[in-house]
């Protein structure tokens, strides 16, 4: 199959050769919903924290007698019925929310999104992407020039000068191949893959 390869005025210029195995690979929806859960899990810090009934201040006297007052019995205002009472089943700092995908699972589902921003139109080849001066602004320029607003860019490698250039840019991230991932695929608008960068992901996911 083909991709288009982009300008500078981020015009399609000519046609690239593409693996249809990463790049045409039919959709598979409930795969790639998966390993974006997936991702999104293994993110999670498990840092909240709550109190059980032993960890709450509270006083250990009876709030009320046991009989004639009408009432639920009650031994202490701890208890996880009363307000102000520990949790029954707390969210500790520990708590794990990693989830376990498998490698061949992971490559198949990137194909999946690679293969459909290819088919929406959403994704193109451009020869490099270089800076001659860690500036924001030139970079900015640059993807003004190709009117892009909401970009991912898969760049074979990150020199100091595109780094320090593209961080202070809100809605542009800039990554090396092995750093791609799925939310990141399916959030931007748009996703540019330097050439050098194409073969790396050919062999990655094929």
């Amino acid at each position: 199959m083909h991709l288009e390869l982009l300008n500078d005025q981020g015009q399609a210029a000519s046609k690239v050769d593409a693996s249809a195995t990463v790049f045409d690979r039919p959709y598979n929806e409930d795969l790639v919903h998966q390993i974006v859960v997936a991702y999104q899990a293994n993110a999670r810090q498990g840092t909240r924290a709550q109190k059980d009934r032993e960890q709450v201040r509270h006083s250990t006297k009876k709030p009320f007698k046991q009989k004639g007052t009408g009432r639920a019995r009650a031994g202490m205002t701890s208890s996880p019925l009363w307000r102000g009472g520990g949790r029954i089943f707390p969210n500790m700092p520990d708590e794990n929310f990693s989830q376990k995908i498998n490698k061949k699972m992971y490559r198949a589902g990137m194909a999946s999104i690679l293969s459909q921003l290819a088919r929406d139109g959403r994704l193109s080849v451009v020869d490099s992407l270089t800076v001659d001066s860690p500036k924001t602004k030139q970079l900015a320029a640059k993807f003004k020039a190709m009117n892009l607003e909401s970009v991912l860019v898969i760049a074979d490698e990150m020199d100091e000068n595109l780094y320090l250039a593209s961080r202070n840019l809100v809605n542009i991230l800039i990554v090396e191949p092995r750093y791609a991932d799925p939310v990141s695929l399916v959030h931007y608008r748009k996703v540019l893959v330097t050439k050098a960068a194409l073969g790396k992901l050919q062999e990655m996911f094929a």
